[in-house]
């Protein structure tokens, strides 16, 4: 019987919750191990990336970057024409404070000499003249002379209306131009921001896979300038500063083209500099810039400007001398030289060179002349 007591004492020891108690201890003690879980999963280190996954994202920030390059072109152009408003009107508005200045003293000059000759009633001074023909034609003179003050007066106040309103035109360019220059260190920005993080996921490599990497972006570099020839040869590399198409390439449509195409050829293993146009360095449009600049014919600056600079063509009717246009958003350009092929300043980090157009996502080409 005590055995029997002592046994059923122990019995509600050993469920201390029942019903809602123990649904709530039991949501307690999983949410703690789901808390202890996630605790041990932070920290873990993420999963490393692969080189191909590596790769993709460099090639990704690098296009984030040109992206950003061509919006800084844009920014850049419209700054420059902002400042250069703001000194014209500068310099307007300094010309006719100088005209200003000057009619000020004529008309200064003019009063003096009114007061030194003194006040005298007209009546009075006929009166007391000796010679009244003398004095009737000194007085015209004096009405004459007041016309004159009447009208410097009147052209004064005109000229200092137009000083106030050149004034106020070139305060107004001059908040332009400080927001072009925001959007402009904010386009550098972002430039810079992605080139330091593909410079930073290059450094995850280990030293075999840079070197991979590395070999495989010289392999690009050094893309045949033209198709091989009947012998299988090459005749130009992008390493080749002066190369020049080979007798079989495909002939540029007139002289105009012929001669962009030959300077872009000229261009070959100059490096990619953001927002260089030559001679030394290029980016993208800065190279078609100066190409087609070199065939006496002036482009915009930008990719997505360029796009609109001539007759749009088709894939299929493509010739020497052509823009060439890649990505949804029209982000960069080369100059076609036939056979399937462009001149393009690529990226930082690889020179001016010979690549297929198959290499990047066609958006589309334009017909310069």
């Amino acid at each position: 019987m005590a055995a029997h007591r002592k046994a059923a004492h122990r019995k509600p020891g050993q469920r201390l919750f029942s019903g809602a108690a123990a649904r709530s201890a039991a949501a307690l003690a999983l949410a703690g191990a789901a808390t202890a879980t996630a605790a041990t999963g932070s920290a873990q280190a993420e999963p490393r990336r692969t080189a191909a996954q590596v790769k993709a994202e460099v090639d990704q920030l690098y296009r984030d970057a040109e992206a950003a390059t061509e919006r800084y072109n844009g920014a850049k152009e419209k700054a420059t024409a902002a400042a250069r408003s703001v000194d014209a009107l500068r310099d307007e508005a300094a010309r006719r404070t100088e005209q200003l200045n000057t009619s000020r003293a004529a008309l200064g000059s003019l009063a003096a000499a009114q007061y030194r000759a003194g006040g005298l009633d007209p009546a009075l001074q006929l009166a007391l003249s000796s010679d009244p023909d003398e004095y009737l034609e000194r007085s015209s003179y004096v009405e004459l002379a007041g016309d004159r003050q009447a009208g410097a007066l009147s052209g004064i106040q005109r000229r200092i209306n137009g000083i106030s309103q050149i004034r106020a035109r070139a305060e107004g360019e001059s908040a332009v131009l400080a927001a072009r220059e925001a959007e402009l260190a904010r386009h550098k920005k972002e430039i810079t921001s992605s080139l330091a993080d593909a410079r930073r996921l290059l450094q995850t490599l280990t030293a075999a896979e840079r070197a991979r990497y590395e070999a495989a972006q010289r392999a690009d570099e050094a893309v045949p300038a033209t198709g091989a020839s009947a012998t299988g040869s090459p005749s130009a590399t992008a390493s080749g500063a002066s190369a020049t198409p080979s007798a079989g390439a495909p002939s540029a449509p007139n002289g105009r083209a012929a001669q962009a195409v030959a300077f872009a050829y000229g261009a070959l293993g100059k490096p990619y500099v953001w927002g260089a146009t030559g001679p030394s360095a290029f980016d993208c449009s800065g190279l078609t810039q100066a190409a087609w600049r070199a065939a006496g014919v002036s482009l915009p600056r930008t990719t997505y400007t360029q796009i609109n600079a001539g007759q749009r063509v088709s894939r299929a009717r493509l010739a020497p001398g052509d823009l060439v246009f890649f990505y949804s958003g029209i982000s960069h350009v080369g100059l076609y030289v036939g056979d399937g092929k462009m001149i393009h300043a690529p990226r930082p980090g690889a020179p001016v060179r010979v690549a297929p157009i198959d290499e990047m996502p066609f958006a589309g080409a334009t017909r310069v002349a």
